[in-house]
C-alpha cells in the first residue's frame, strides 16, 4: 500500500480573541497520494488559507491546534517543529504575494538565496523563472517594481526551487490573465505526473476542474463534501456544492442566496442550513461526513463507509 503524502486526522484550530473563538478550521480529516492534485475549494473566510498556514507551522500566537498531520507517514507536521520541513519538502505559494517578498531584495536575489539555501545552483534561477511565465529580465526589479501578476509568477517561482514534493498552491493564479492561469494550472499538473503532489486551494471552481484529481468542499470551516472531480462536478452531494457550481457562468450562473455564518458564531448543527432549501429539523444536529458529503438530506444516494 501507497503512503500518504499527507494525512490528517481531526485536525481543529481556533484564534481566541477578545471575548470571541474563531472556529477556523473543524475536524478536518484528509489523505493526499503521491501524484494527486487535491483543490480545496470554498467561499472566501471557510478556513481554507488557515489550512495552508496550519501545515507550514505559520499560525499566530494566539492559535490553539489539535489534531494530527502526518507527512510522508513519518513525518509529524503539528508539533511545531517544521522549519527543517518549510519549503525543503512542504512548498508554500501564499496568498498575498505583496507581503511575502522582501522588499530590499530583487527578485533574482530571492531566487538565487532560495537556491542556495536548498541546495541547488544560483544558475537555476532563470530557468525556474521562465517555467512559471516570468521573463528572467524582470528578476533584476524589485518588489514594488512588479506588477501583482508578476510577483505572484515570482512567489511560484520561488516555492518551487527547492523542488518540494508536496506543494500548497493558495489561490496561486490571482491576478493572472487567462492565458497565464492556464499555464500555471498546466505547471501544477505537471508536477504531480512526476509524482509530486499538491494542494491548490481556490474559489476558482473552472480551475479545479481543470486539473484536480479530487476535490474538498469546505464550508463555515469544515469539508462537506469529498469527491473525484468528475463525480463531483457531474453530479455534487451535498447542497452547497451544488450552488457553487449553478453560480458558474457557464451553468445557471445564479449565487449562493444568503451569506456564510460567522466563524465565532457557528452553529450547533448543519452550518449551511439557514441557507438551504433542504434543510428540517434534522439539520439542528451536525450530520457526519459518512459518506461523500456531511448532509442529511444529500442530492445523491451516499456510499456510506463500513
Amino acid at each position: 500500500m501507497t503512503t500518504p503524502r499527507l494525512s490528517t486526522d481531526g485536525l481543529t484550530v481556533r484564534f481566541r480573541l477578545r471575548g470571541a473563538v474563531v472556529h477556523a478550521v473543524t475536524d478536518l480529516s484528509l489523505t493526499v497520494q503521491p501524484g494527486e492534485l487535491l483543490a480545496v475549494v470554498g467561499e472566501s473566510g471557510c478556513g481554507k488559507s488557515v489550512l495552508a498556514h496550519t501545515l507550514l507551522g505559520l499560525l499566530p500566537r494566539n492559535a490553539t491546534v489539535s489534531g494530527r498531520a502526518v507527512l510522508d507517514g513519518n513525518t509529524e507536521l503539528l508539533t511545531g517543529r517544521v522549519s527543517g520541513v518549510r519549503g525543503r519538502r512542504v512548498g508554500l505559494v501564499p496568498q498575498s504575494p505583496a507581503t511575502a517578498l522582501n522588499p530590499v531584495r530583487t527578485g533574482r536575489r530571492l531566487l538565487e538565496e532560495t537556491l542556495r539555501a536548498h541546495g541547488r545552483p544560483r544558475s537555476d534561477a532563470d530557468g525556474i523563472a521562465a517555467a512559471v511565465g516570468f521573463d528572467p529580465a524582470d528578476l533584476d526589479r524589485y518588489p514594488h517594481e512588479l506588477s501583482g501578476g508578476m510577483a505572484q509568477r515570482l512567489c511560484t517561482a520561488l516555492a518551487l526551487a527547492p523542488d518540494p514534493s508536496l506543494l500548497i498552491a493558495d489561490e496561486p493564479t490571482t491576478g493572472l490573465d487567462r492565458p497565464l492561469v492556464d499555464h500555471t494550472l498546466d505547471l501544477l499538473r505537471r508536477r504531480c505526473d512526476t509524482g509530486n503532489t499538491v494542494i491548490l486551494i481556490t474559489h476558482d471552481l473552472t480551475a479545479a476542474q481543470r486539473v484536480a484529481d479530487r476535490v474538498a468542499v469546505m464550508y463555515a470551516s469544515r469539508i462537506v463534501e469529498e469527491q473525484p472531480a468528475d463525480a463531483l462536478f457531474a453530479a455534487p452531494a451535498h447542497p452547497y456544492t451544488a450552488g457553487l457550481l449553478d453560480a458558474l457562468p457557464d451553468r445557471a450562473f445564479r449565487a449562493v442566496p444568503g451569506h456564510p455564518p460567522m466563524l465565532t458564531a457557528l452553529p450547533a448543527g448543519c452550518a449551511f442550513a439557514p441557507r438551504c432549501t433542504r434543510a428540517t429539523d434534522a439539520c439542528a444536529t451536525m450530520p457526519d461526513l459518512s459518506g461523500t458529503a456531511r448532509c442529511h438530506h444529500p442530492l445523491v444516494e451516499q456510499e456510506v463507509a463500513a
